[in-house]
């Protein structure tokens, strides 16, 4: 019986790639590309837009906490039926997959740029404006993820390779998050949409001599959204992505509150994201030589031991306190590296033993990448209106909020990592891969 029939779906002809994987630097650099332009976008809209729209606009932030929820659960529903259409994409050739890609890539910039730069003015006309932009940005940034993730886990190779593949990818997405963390403040708003929009043509052009996949022939992405959820293995695997996920989530959204309010530091932003991302991306080497020698899960295991340990030191920290949040800022973006690099490359080997490989990669990545947005979303939906009832608001100095504000930034995360890698040992080391 073929791998393709213990999936559940039959084998269909399979057209091969133009060039395969040789795992070279250049042909690293042509497909991992377009991680940076989405990485760089990606830490303004997350990051930035809250704090941007709390401190600039006066939205209070019990409101935006709402309206970032509602957008980011819409982005979120609409990724597995965008993982559905990127399979059906591939089936027919890689010149429709770049089309796609193409015009994804104009409405992002378009829709990025609305955003910091809204036309409107008044509270209500500016929060109309922001949840139709969000929207918008949010699709067209899914459809570029899917399927760029797709195309990757689409090369296929064992763990070594898969993690390269993946470290490529995601290591220029550093890459890109340590240039939005200081073109902002260096720069200004209009320079990073500029930035944004040509890193973003520039990679579009080198995906399309990037190592091809094979392209499957049509009506082998059928039952593309069951075929994931009904695969053991991956229930599994998205459970603990999911709750490592919103551990990550939560201080991402709240680490410009702790810088200026906690540590009161707000000079020094650039160099703790820049050393944070600057690690992270740094370590992906170290990770994937891990990953020879212990394996994916084990070394994934050993990146949510250091963030725990990070993330409880950190709560020691108070006001004035760089070099030590510094210090925080490079551990835990080597814990990044981890969470970055390891993940998507044990969901490839999923795919491929579930006999999923050439036809479901965008179904995965879409049903990935709705985890990925859940966890967004519950953190700016739970962590930012949960602050506000604690009284805290941007700017305040009241020690009972900024305790508020350190528990939910440091302890959090701890707990969500410890349960995460409580599931990991036991549904996934004590077990066999799926």
């Amino acid at each position: 019986m073929t791998a393709a029939r213990r999936g559940g779906v039959s084998a269909a002809p399979v057209r091969p790639p133009a060039a395969a994987w040789q795992g070279g630097w250049l042909q690293g650099l042509r497909y991992g590309a377009l991680g940076l332009p989405l990485a760089f976008v990606a830490l303004p809209l997350y990051v930035v837009l809250p704090n941007h729209y709390a401190s600039t606009f006066g939205i209070p932030l019990a409101t935006l906490g709402a309206l970032l929820l509602g957008a980011r659960l819409l982005d979120a529903v609409a990724d597995p039926w965008i993982g559905r259409l990127v399979d059906r994409w591939f089936t027919q050739s890689l010149a429709r997959v770049l089309a796609a890609a193409a015009l994804a890539a104009v409405v992002l910039a378009l829709g990025f740029h609305g955003l910091f730069f809204p036309p409107v003015q008044g509270a209500g006309a500016l929060l109309v404006w922001c949840a139709a932009l969000l929207a918008v940005t949010y699709l067209s940034y899914s459809v570029l993820s899917v399927l760029h993730q797709a195309w990757g886990a689409r090369l296929g190779g064992d763990e070594v390779q898969r993690a390269r593949i993946v470290s490529w990818r995601e290591g220029q997405s550093l890459l890109g998050v340590l240039v939005a963390s200081v073109l902002p403040t260096v720069a200004g708003l209009s320079v990073v949409s500029a930035v944004f929009a040509l890193t973003l043509g520039a990679a579009w052009l080198l995906l399309r001599r990037a190592p091809a996949p094979a392209i499957a022939a049509a009506g082998s992405a059928e039952r593309s959204q069951a075929g994931p959820l009904a695969t053991p293995g991956f229930r599994r695997l998205l459970l603990i992505y999911l709750v490592n996920g919103v551990a990550s989530a939560v201080p991402a959204t709240l680490v410009l509150f702790f810088v200026r309010d906690k540590l009161q530091a707000q000079a020094f932003e650039p160099l703790f994201l820049a050393s944070y991302f600057a690690a992270g991306a740094l370590s992906m080497p170290l990770w994937t030589r891990a990953v020879v020698r212990f394996g994916l899960a084990r070394s994934w295991l050993v990146g949510m031991a250091l963030a725990v340990a990070t993330f409880a030191w950190a709560t020691l920290l108070g006001a004035g306190d760089v070099a030590a949040y510094t210090a925080v800022c490079v551990a835990s973006g080597v814990a990044l590296g981890a969470d970055l690099t390891l993940p998507g490359a044990m969901l490839a080997g999923v795919i491929q033993r579930a006999g999923h490989a050439q036809r479901l990669e965008g179904a995965y990545f879409g049903w990935w990448n709705f985890a990925t947005k859940l966890n967004l979303a519950l953190a700016a939906g739970i962590a930012l209106p949960l602050l506000g009832a604690f009284g805290y608001a941007p700017g305040s100095r009241d020690g009972a909020a900024l305790q508020a504000l350190t528990l939910a930034y440091c302890l959090l995360p701890c707990v969500l990592k410890l349960a995460a890698a409580g599931l990991l040992w036991t549904t996934w080391l004590h077990k066999d891969p799926p």
